[in-house]
């Protein structure tokens, strides 16, 4: 969202966070990033979902220690309709996955395109993926769900659970998808990587971008490997966001 924010296009969140300092802190940054954070929930004795992330020096490559309060998760009747289906696509991940369920089910009757960034499996994930336009996944997603270890299989098997486009994120490799019932590759880029973290958030938001510009599949998986690559040069989340112009710069350098 903050990608997107600073692309020029008009961002809503809708989520919780607690009451302590560090939930003021995360309302306060996306604030500034221009994201409207009118229908956020603070649950003021609830503390916030934590997380501390460890950066490898060599490889830039991460892990991620977290927490989250099942309290910060929606409760029947909170959700409002009129939020939820009030912009031009909705993005949606695992984490609250009855609530994205019930999301993604008012956005298609709404006729509104969903994405979902999706990694973990749970109980009700089927059920969850089958209601979305666009799966984008993690690498190891597809074979998570499926069971098939084959990369390629476990695509396949994954499109017969949606009937959505169906893509996963392949790291340093680039991305693949289903295009008309043929597995398509788009290579990633060769780049010295400082720090992967939010790698595969810009990646969602390169292709969010690039369906809202009306691009070919194969130019909007092209877009959003750049920006994922060039935000592994700088530390941080948010810091190594590239602008647009680096993007289409970095393309044409390509």
């Amino acid at each position: 969202m903050v990608a997107l924010s600073r692309w020029g296009i008009k961002t809503k969140y809708i989520g919780k966070v607690g009451g302590d300092e560090l939930g003021q802190f995360s309302l306060d940054s996306l604030r500034q990033e221009g994201i409207e954070v009118s229908s956020v929930t603070i649950e003021s004795d609830v503390p916030n979902q934590r997380a501390v992330i460890i950066v490898d020096g060599v490889s830039g490559g991460r892990t991620i220690l977290w927490d989250r309060d099942d309290r910060l998760m929606y409760r029947e009747g909170e959700l409002r309709r009129e939020d939820v289906c009030s912009g031009r696509l909705l993005h949606l991940d695992g984490h609250d996955i009855r609530a994205a369920i019930r999301c993604a089910k008012w956005a298609k009757e709404e006729g509104i395109p969903t994405v979902i960034d999706i990694d973990k499996v749970e109980a009700q994930t089927a059920e969850l993926i089958k209601e979305i336009d666009f799966v984008v996944t993690s690498s190891r997603f597809p074979t998570l769900f499926t069971g098939r270890s084959d990369r390629e299989k476990a695509l396949l098997e994954l499109q017969k659970h949606t009937t959505g486009f169906v893509c996963a994120t392949l790291g340093h490799e680039g991305s693949m998808a289903l295009v008309e019932g043929k597995i398509v590759y788009v290579k990633g880029f060769n780049i010295r990587a400082v720090d992967t973290t939010g790698a595969g958030d810009v990646f969602h938001a390169g292709f969010i971008y690039g369906l809202l510009q009306n691009w070919e599949v194969r130019e909007i998986l092209r877009f959003a490997n750049a920006a994922a690559a060039l935000k592994c040069l700088d530390l941080g989340g948010r810091k190594g966001i590239p602008t647009i112009e680096m993007t289409q710069s970095f393309l044409t350098e390509s």
